[in-house]
């Protein structure tokens, strides 16, 4: 459903919960728009209702203001690349590195497909206030802890050695929010999906670390 739509009316409406997230979504479409071509400073309440279509008074049904809408779709953007990287890491193949890449494939695959949201989730979030912060630091944990739990299943097996410690899937993290961040401000390097190979690099670095001897 594009954002000027409008669902029918009387007895062939939808049931109110199914129109309300029909509207949650376009809002969260709108928002992500606003969001990217303005940046969470200018952005408005006024404006994202606009580019939905829809009144303030139905966005002030949906969220109590602009930082409350971010969050709002902070989560569930990051929840659904989230899902997305937990069903490639599924892959039947005994070869965890066939594995880790097609996670970090869904992953990119995911920030391309949806480049306003994604501005949204890496970029203007950071701006959004300390609530949105929190947010963020929570999800981001969220996916440093899938890292660390599917290193540590596979390495269980002898598959792959041990991470040197929790740290190190934040290190994951971090690296690959940034890299990913820096393409969509900059357009550098020209396509997301060119970060695959670096980000392979820095896990099997980060693994092969884990098991070199220490420096004397």
């Amino acid at each position: 459903m594009t954002a000027k739509e409008i669902a029918p009316r009387g007895r062939h409406a939808p049931p109110l919960e199914v129109r309300k997230e029909r509207q949650r979504r376009r809002l969260f479409s709108a928002a992500s728009a606003v969001f990217a071509r303005l940046g969470y400073a200018e952005a408005t309440a006024e404006a994202i209702a606009r580019e939905a279509g829809m009144s303030k008074a139905t966005f002030y049904e949906h969220f109590d203001n602009k930082e409350d809408c971010i969050v709002a779709l902070f989560d569930a953007s990051s929840r659904a690349v989230l899902a997305g990287m937990r069903e490639a890491a599924k892959l039947p193949s005994d070869d965890p590195y066939v594995r880790y890449r097609a996670a970090i494939a869904a992953f990119l695959e995911a920030l391309a497909a949806f480049p306003d949201e994604s501005q949204t989730l890496l970029v203007e979030i950071i701006g959004a206030g300390p609530a949105a912060m929190e947010r963020r630091d929570r999800v981001f944990a969220a996916f440093a802890r899938f890292i660390d739990e599917t290193n540590a299943t596979d390495a269980a097996t002898g598959a792959v050695p041990r991470l040197a410690s929790p740290e190190d899937a934040f290190a994951i993290v971090g690296a690959a929010v940034e890299l990913a961040s820096r393409q969509l401000r900059v357009g550098r390097p020209a396509e997301l999906s060119a970060l695959a190979p670096v980000i392979e690099r820095l896990i099997y670095g980060l693994l092969e670390a884990a098991v070199a001897p220490a420096a004397a």
